[in-house]
């Protein structure tokens, strides 16, 4: 069982800001994903040349959704970021961007900003990764307000354990974990989903939810895939009754209703 108030709707589906306000439910922004709209919406606009259409989507998409809930969560951005850079440039380019992605949320006023930890797997060595990842966090985190909790995504690591190993070391309450279970079910993942839950408890913040068939990130609804979406929600209630929880699908409509019919979702 999920409390509502804990539950978020990514608003990389069209529908979100129309399910969310019905069903009382907040907003992940995902807009500030584009990092170039954190520059500003005409530098983001400048990315779809091929449609002017565009240009004024991001901004309008934003201002839509802030208007349809009263609880938010920020997204920040991820394209070619990674604290474990060996390039000097890109690495300032991953500081430059977080940070950015910082500031907009400290403006905003949210409570969480979702990062991925930008691990890649075949390139970086893990020992590499999470000392350099935790040298970048000790000098970002010390600019992070104290409203604010910056929550690290796994993506492609095999296990939580680099990224236990982060947090352990960087050592501040505002620093912690995002847990996207698709992402604990892939072919990029040594553990199973239940695992990642049970390691990553002690540090977790918050969720990504979305279905898949154990191999490729799909994103698909909560009731298509391999997943056992009820069993994990159980085991969070358990290990983590507050942390909160996004549903990140393309269409929310459906999931939220198999939530309710599942009597998964209370008050």
């Amino acid at each position: 069982m999920m409390k509502k108030q804990n539950l978020y709707l990514s608003s990389i589906a069209p529908d979100a800001p129309e399910v969310a306000a019905e069903y009382g439910l907040g907003l992940e922004l995902a807009q500030f994903c584009t990092a170039a709209f954190l520059d500003s919406p005409e530098t983001a606009g400048s990315l779809f040349s091929q449609d002017a259409s565009c240009a004024s989507f991001l901004q309008e998409s934003l201002a839509v959704c802030l208007s349809s809930s009263d609880r938010f969560i920020m997204h920040g951005p991820f394209n070619e970021l990674t604290p474990a850079a060996i390039d000097p440039l890109v690495l300032r380019i991953t500081e430059k961007r977080y940070r950015q992605a910082i500031d907009k949320a400290a403006e905003l006023r949210v409570p969480k900003l979702v990062l991925h930890a930008g691990f890649v797997p075949l390139v970086y060595y893990p020992e590499w990764f999470v000392s350099r990842s935790v040298l970048l966090w000790k000098r970002l985190i010390r600019d992070v307000p104290e409203h604010l909790t910056v929550c690290l995504e796994n993506v492609m690591e095999p296990d939580a354990s680099m990224l236990l190993d982060i947090v352990r070391q960087v050592d501040d309450r505002r620093l912690r974990l995002c847990l996207d279970l698709g992402h604990a079910n892939t072919s990029a993942s040594r553990a199973s989903p239940g695992e990642w839950l049970r390691d990553c408890a002690p540090y977790l913040s918050h969720i990504h939810l979305h279905n898949n068939d154990g191999i490729h990130d799909l994103h698909a609804p909560l009731f298509e895939g391999v997943m056992d979406i009820a069993a994990l929600l159980k085991q969070l209630g358990a290990l983590c009754p507050d942390a909160s929880v996004t549903l990140e699908l393309s269409s929310c409509r459906k999931s939220v209703e198999w939530l309710v019919r599942q009597n998964l979702l209370e008050e």
